[in-house]
């Protein structure tokens, strides 16, 4: 695909994630601007372009598609139509920038690489945290050494049932397998599994269990998963979407020869604590701002111009897949 002068977006899909995170990111980078959001339901589609002063809104995929001043297309929709829009996005000749995860299985991703691939269109994904500074700070103190040679890591994330993200309603496609691939540790884990891919390469062997415990939605609600890095660096982790409020915890613990760093993965602020053998102590409090995507979306925009280079896309995003797929579907 040739440079461009600008970035020309159409819209696929302007739900929640849209609404604040992403959209906002896409027309207020320079060099980039929002032409067209299409959405199923007209109403909506027309509410949100007239809050988000897009000229154009529509129903219609193909008069995204086959608008020549689009250049590039961002598709917000649930995961299962992922691969289906990204294949006609890239047959369309349009730059291809797709939330996470990626897909609903690894094949899937292959399928969108090899798309992109032959029509000579770049692939991007919304794994964000590549960008955002609370989480390059994690890496720049590992890669500095401060805790020393990397030993293993840890995920372990709680929630009960009943906060804002846990819903019990099979309205929710997040918790329809059919919809999301698996349920929320597709949506969240993604997020997490992506980012240690970022620190510390890809993964090489994975394996886990999944089970739905508490039986309140189609998904699986409770893995664990084994897992290791091509260098040599263990990881495990374990999610359970049905515990009580005592138990929630979002925590990933990086364990090193000289010390160890925790984080939170989600949720404002960052809370990154440092521990070394040296008796040395230290925390770091980061706060996300919004539209979250916007340091994704800036170099994304560089790359399209020739200026610059995204840290994530289709290659790098279907490792997450690869690994939730050996985890899940073992």
């Amino acid at each position: 695909m040739k440079k461009l002068d600008k970035v020309v977006w159409g819209i696929i899909g302007a739900g929640d994630v849209c609404e604040i995170k992403s959209a906002p990111a896409l027309y207020k980078t320079p060099f980039s601007g929002v032409k067209t959001v299409m959405r199923r339901n007209a109403e909506k589609a027309e509410d949100f372009a007239k809050r988000h002063n897009i000229s154009n809104w529509t129903t219609d995929l193909n008069k995204v598609l086959d608008d020549k001043e689009i250049n590039a297309i961002y598709i917000a929709t649930p995961p299962d139509s992922h691969a289906e829009l990204t294949i006609k996005a890239a047959k369309a000749g349009k730059a291809v920038y797709v939330e996470k995860p990626m897909a609903n299985s690894y094949s899937e991703c292959i399928s969108m690489i090899e798309a992109c691939q032959e029509a000579n269109v770049p692939l991007f994904v919304a794994y964000y945290r590549r960008t955002l500074p609370g989480f390059l700070k994690v890496k720049d103190l590992i890669d500095s050494g401060a805790i020393g040679d990397v030993r293993f890591v840890n995920i372990e994330m709680n929630q009960r049932l009943q906060p804002e993200l846990i819903a019990n309603s099979d309205s929710n496609w997040r918790v329809n397998p059919e919809i999301a691939g698996g349920g929320y540790f597709n949506d969240l884990a993604s997020h997490q599994l992506d980012f240690l891919d970022f620190v510390f390469g890809p993964v090489e062997v994975a394996k886990g269990i999944s089970l739905n415990q508490a039986g309140r939605y189609k998904a699986d609600d409770i893995v664990t998963a084994s897992f290791k890095f091509e260098n040599n660096i263990i990881g495990t982790g374990n999610w359970c979407f049905s515990t009580s409020s005592i138990s929630e915890k979002d925590e990933i613990r990086i364990v090193g020869s000289k010390g160890e760093i925790s984080l939170n993965s989600f949720g404002s602020p960052m809370i990154i604590n440092l521990k070394t053998s040296n008796h040395h102590s230290e925390e770091f409090s980061i706060r996300h701002t919004q539209p979250i995507q916007k340091y994704l979306v800036r170099m994304i925009v560089d790359e399209l111009r020739g200026v610059g280079q995204s840290p994530s896309n289709g290659i790098t995003a279907s490792r997450t897949n690869w690994v939730m797929d050996k985890i899940i579907k073992n």
